[in-house]
């Protein structure tokens, strides 16, 4: 036991942790770092805890201590990510890593018994803190998670995260965690072992203290699960499984899981000690790799968006307190469905009663998914589909903030709806069109109120999908904008804003990939050639598979659109048009360049459409520069034209929107690891061999003459 000083001399002006001695003995330590919004473990709150162990390693009074945290909804939120990006070496990264497995081993040795009581989320190094105490309570509130998401920034525990999880609930569960970043809320963590106890909020630190002495005093013994007998002799299967899984989600392009996975097998196989090497060893070399560099700029990316908006600095969103949904197709339903997920009401206007009830069964279907996930529960459900109502017509308009069109993507249909929509809302309401090729200023030329116009354009599954297009004209009010903003990121998503034009960014930026891909086809190269050079490049799914999902209809209309604003540039394979004449619509009529009657293949019928059943050869590297390169060039000429704010955007805006391999960084964070140099070179070969749509941006030869990179 240790004897705890009223005052110890740290340096901090303000303390990340203070302590309180009760009557019974116990110190609870209180985690509150000053000035921040949530606990991260910088070397400040480090070297405090570091200082507070040398107490607690000292003969003394205190019989036992509870850790907690100070801030209202978060426990620890992990290490403090800035300092990753310090660290220049791998003999660095390991070295950081060693140190902080050490504290935690002096933090688990401690002669007194250390209750952690979490509530908020309790992340990565908050994690690995808590599995170095004795025993750990977790409030039961829906904020409170527990997790080790190393693995989304490229990196894997390094405070023995990898060796103390498995050896606390077994290799499954713990693999689980590691490999994917998965978080488990209170209830679920307590069923895997990662907790103890699970208590009511009010009840957390009562619960922490009686757990605590009851520890001391030798009266509560935990049974630890471990890894059981079964997992030991099923070891060689289930590593062989865990590996193909990884492989399979990722294609071997993020070594972190591959690492960890050794991390966990070799070190389980040998000491605890033994594994720390391990661990180390790896997390510094994953620390300076490229991929961790890109993951963790994207992380930064995300971050920074929340704080530049988009509207002038002191613009006021005007809050949403009821939605109005134009449309309850797939995107329609969508949108509505992700509204009432975050508690908005919802008006939900169709033409027909068939149409209206596809889009309710559509949120039920979604929200009943999540309840048999048990991550929702059926009052829950019935809540959030209680906040949907549907009408025929457009009585309920008048009292809606925010309206979303999301009807036929057809200029003059759009237009039309505007019209109504104006004559039965608000002065104040905003008119958003969920368009993704057609200029906002065109949906709004008539409007009566163009100041108040702009586009959301969300993704498909909306439910799903995490980034939110906001799209301004000149027109646009800043307040409105804001309030696009505000509701987007109510519902969850990534925001950006993009100046309008034709396609905006995202939908710019996929085409001239799209096109390249379908050129391809007409030139002879196979299907499933396309795709897999594709995937193996890194995106989730190939063009050609995308382009079914769309709809091939969806994507020649967007095409024509775009043609029509870019000339040849953007010109769309002319065999297009004859397989739309085939009937081939994509998934939505089972008929397209798949199958889908059972097991998905390609349809070789299609060759036929597109001009010729003789296919040929092409390299995976030619089909991913021609494709990869017209995605990467108009990602630059939308930066030129000011389209993007900035490069930060379109690295969220194709990686969260587009698919963009997230490894990479996003399309200018690559193009700053290639040099602009190089891809000016690429696409001037690319522009002599096929032709004046591969010209480089005047953005890009700028950059590549004046050796500059548009991450600076």
């Amino acid at each position: 036991m240790a004897v705890i000083p009223e005052t110890v001399p740290y340096a901090p002006l303000r303390r990340a942790l203070t302590r309180e001695i009760g009557e019974d003995g116990v110190l609870v330590l209180t985690i509150d770092v000053p000035g921040e919004r949530v606990n991260t473990l910088g070397k400040s709150m480090t070297g405090e805890l570091d200082a507070l162990i040398t107490e607690l390693e000292a003969p003394g009074a205190v019989v036992a201590m509870v850790l907690r945290s100070g801030k209202p909804d978060n426990f620890i939120a992990g290490a403090d990510i800035k300092d990753f990006n310090a660290i220049r070496s791998a003999m660095e990264g390991e070295a950081l890593s060693r140190g902080a497995q050490a504290l935690l081993d002096r933090l688990e040795a401690v002669p007194v018994p250390v209750v952690a009581a979490i509530h908020g989320a309790c992340l990565g190094g908050g994690l690995e803190i808590v599995l170095a105490c004795r025993y750990r309570v977790a409030s039961d509130d829906p904020k409170t998670v527990l997790g080790l998401p190393e693995v989304t920034l490229g990196l894997l525990p390094g405070a023995g995260g990898t060796q103390r999880l498995p050896r606390l609930v077994g290799l499954r569960t713990a693999l689980d965690m590691i490999l994917t970043g998965r978080t488990l809320k209170a209830p679920r963590a307590l069923k895997a072992g990662v907790v103890d106890e699970v208590v009511p909020a009010p009840a957390l630190l009562a619960a922490a203290r009686k757990a605590a002495l009851a520890l001391a005093d030798g009266t509560l013994k935990p049974p630890r699960g471990g890894i059981s007998a079964t997992e030991w002799l099923l070891r060689p299967v289930i590593f062989r499984k865990a590996r193909q899984s990884v492989l399979e989600k990722t294609g071997g392009h993020y070594p972190a899981p591959l690492r960890a996975l050794d991390a966990v097998q070799r070190g389980t196989a040998a000491s605890q000690a033994e594994g720390l090497k391990i661990e180390a060893r790896h997390f510094g070399e994953l620390s300076v790799s490229d991929v961790s560099r890109a993951l963790v700029s994207v992380f930064f990316a995300t971050q920074d968006i929340k704080k530049d908006a988009g509207y002038p600095e002191g613009t006021q969103a005007r809050e949403v307190r009821k939605v109005a949904v134009l449309g309850a197709g797939l995107m329609g339903a969508g949108i509505a469905t992700a509204a009432a997920d975050a508690g908005v009401p919802v008006r939900i206007k169709d033409a027909t009663t068939e149409a209206l009830g596809r889009g309710l069964r559509h949120a039920r279907d979604v929200f009943e998914e999540r309840r048999n996930r048990k991550s929702l529960s059926a009052l829950d459900v019935r809540k959030r589909m209680d906040r949907l109502s549907p009408a025929l017509d457009y009585s309920g308009f008048r009292r809606a903030d925010l309206v979303i069109e999301a009807v036929f993507e057809d200029l003059e249909v759009k237009r039309k709806v505007l019209a109504e929509t104006e004559a039965v809302t608000q002065e104040s309401c905003v008119f958003a069109s969920n368009t993704s090729s057609l200029p906002i200023g065109d949906v709004g030329r008539d409007a009566r109120r163009p100041s108040r116009v702009l586009g959301m354009h969300f993704f498909s599954p909306v439910e799903k999908m995490p980034l939110l297009e906001v799209v301004v004209t000149p027109l646009t009010d800043a307040w409105a904008t804001a309030t696009a903003v505000a509701f987007g990121r109510r519902l969850g998503k990534h925001v950006i804003v993009v100046r309008d034009g034709p396609g905006f960014y995202t939908t710019r930026a996929l085409s001239p990939y799209v096109n390249e891909a379908t050129r391809l086809l007409e030139e002879g190269a196979a299907v499933e050639d396309v795709d897999h050079a594709m995937t193996d490049f890194g995106f989730p799914v190939g063009p050609i598979v995308l382009l079914d999902e769309v709809g091939i209809d969806v994507g020649a209309k967007i095409a024509r659109v775009l043609h029509r604003a870019f000339g040849d540039r953007m010109a769309p394979a002319a065999s297009m048009e004859r397989v739309l004449e085939d009937g081939r619509l994509g998934r939505k009529n089972k008929k397209g360049f798949y199958t889908y009657d059972g097991k998905k293949r390609v349809d070789e019928s299609v060759y036929v459409a597109l001009g010729s059943a003789t296919r040929r050869s092409f390299e995976p590297q030619q089909i991913q520069d021609r494709l990869v390169f017209a995605f990467l060039n108009e990602a630059v000429l939308c930066l030129q034209e000011g389209i993007l704010r900035s490069p930060r955007d379109g690295d969220v805006g194709a990686i969260f929107g587009l698919g963009f391999p997230a490894f990479l960084g996003g399309p200018f964070r690559y193009l700053d690891r290639l040099g602009a140099r190089f891809a000016a070179e690429v696409l001037e070969r690319l522009r002599a061999r096929h032709g004046e749509r591969f010209k480089p941006a005047r953005l890009l030869v700028d950059m590549a003459r004046d050796g500059r990179s548009f991450h600076a």
